[in-house]
């Protein structure tokens, strides 16, 4: 049988790979040797004063004065998103009956919103200045509360 044949590629690897062995475990050795007692005091890190980290214990007298733990808020607050005027005017740019929606045309931003027939409160036709409300809908902004204005 002949034996495998041993390129130059696979000889560089396997070097590779027993040097990396080597150095694994001379670091190894290395962490050894120099490891410490493993005390709690060693492994304390305190804070001081600026909010630093520190190895040293802080000082007493230089301690700021006292915080109120109830002034404390944890959480993030809501986002309140507060309109100022919360009604629309608008015009009716489409309106199908039979199906039962339609569009609104802003007259401020000039955006169109989707409204279904559900969400009139008059009968509308196509051309007529509404006011409406706006809330988010599963595919975007729609015109709720549509009445004639």
């Amino acid at each position: 049988m002949a034996r495998p044949q041993e390129s130059f590629g696979k000889k560089e690897k396997e070097k590779k790979r027993l040097k990396k062995r080597e150095e694994k475990q001379r670091k190894k050795e290395e962490r050894k040797s120099n490891a410490k007692s493993g005390d709690l005091e060693d492994m304390l890190v305190y804070v001081d004063e600026n909010g630093q980290l520190t190895d040293t214990p802080p000082d007493p007298n230089k301690k700021k004065e006292k915080v109120d733990a109830e002034s404390i808020v944890i959480g993030v607050p809501k986002k309140e998103y507060v309109e100022e005027d919360p009604f629309h005017k608008g015009k009716v740019e489409f309106f199908n009956d039979s199906k039962g929606f339609g569009f609104i045309n802003d007259l401020d931003s000039q955006e169109k919103y989707f409204v279904h027939i559900s969400e009139l409160i008059d009968e509308v036709k196509e051309g007529d200045n509404v006011v409406f409300e706006i809330e988010r809908g599963m595919k975007g902004m729609n015109a709720v509360r549509v009445k004639k204005g």
